[in-house]
């Protein structure tokens, strides 16, 4: 039998503010499809328990990322920046630093380009974080930053400079630095982009080396919108040293969070729930969880 976290809560019920509920894990009949504003606040709402989310409608995602990528293609044209979709690169991530959002981009199969929103995650970068364009060059399981502290499911995006999630005091899933838990959203790190486990873990597992990355700033969160953040309480001793959402079976969270806030398309929903199970293949050891194969590279910052 496959391990979950809490096996009594593996169907959570998403819950809104207008007193309904959508399961997306139901298979519901065509006429009982929810519409796909209720498919994206699923996602981003049931579990915002400190910032809520601002979700755009999704009628207007594909022209607002036209809009957004025509002008990063312009601005950033100088760097080798193109649409044109590599070969064996499923995925455009797009940071907009200013706004605390990484927006997932797939391939329009019409034009062969990044175009398609498919998931918008929430991330806290740093006042050093460059902008420009990139492409990741290795990840780890677990990554040594300043400190010392330590990140999981971590990929590096330039010099320095990586995906990685909120760092932990030690090497130990339980002892997430739980103050900076509590600042996903805002600008908050030493230059590293850091996200959720249960998003940075997306990466990882998803997105292989070479992957394209932009790294802008605007007011504007992005086409799909800006997802909410979870509270950690600070005097709750049993769960404050986890991220809510790593999928690990020992995380005392309930299972409810093991999605996070994600605004996810159709195609993002799908795809979690063809996969989410195989997660548990590819986690970091609960006990001991290994050590930093490449902690003589000086300068990674957290």
């Amino acid at each position: 039998m496959l391990l979950t976290r809490h096996m009594t809560t593996t169907l959570p019920t998403l819950r809104f503010a207008l007193g309904t509920s959508f399961c997306p894990r139901l298979m519901l009949t065509k006429a009982q499809q929810p519409s796909p504003i209720l498919t994206a606040m699923a996602s981003a709402t049931s579990n915002a328990t400190k910032d809520a989310p601002d979700v755009k409608d999704p009628a207007e995602w594909d022209d607002n990322a036209a809009t957004l990528l025509a002008k990063l293609e312009k601005d950033y044209g100088a760097w080798g920046l193109t649409l044109d979709a590599k070969e064996g690169y499923p995925y455009l991530l797009t940071v907009n630093r200013q706004a605390g959002v990484v927006t997932v981009y797939t391939v329009d199969t019409a034009t062969g380009r990044y175009a398609v929103p498919f998931m918008a995650m929430v991330c806290s970068g740093g006042t050093s974080t460059p902008t420009g364009y990139f492409s990741t060059p290795v990840s780890y399981s677990w990554r040594l930053l300043l400190g010392p502290s330590y990140g999981q499911y971590a990929t590096r995006i330039y010099d320095g400079y990586l995906f990685h999630s909120v760092p932990y005091y030690s090497q130990h899933k339980d002892d997430v630095e739980y103050d900076e838990f509590n600042l996903l959203g805002t600008v908050a790190s030493l230059g590293c982009i850091r996200l959720a486990v249960v998003d940075v873990k997306w990466i990882y597992d998803n997105c292989p080396l070479g992957t394209p990355v932009i790294i802008y700033d605007s007011e504007d969160p992005g086409p799909m919108g800006k997802p909410g953040t979870i509270y950690t309480d600070p005097t709750d001793t049993e769960k404050r040293g986890w991220d809510p959402t790593d999928p690990d079976p020992a995380n005392p969270w309930d299972d409810s969070f093991e999605s996070g806030t994600a605004i996810r398309s159709q195609a993002a929903w799908d795809q979690w729930e063809n996969e989410r199970e195989g997660w548990l293949s590819s986690l970091t050891p609960t006990d001991l969880q290994g050590w930093s194969t490449d902690s003589s590279v000086v300068g990674t910052r957290g």
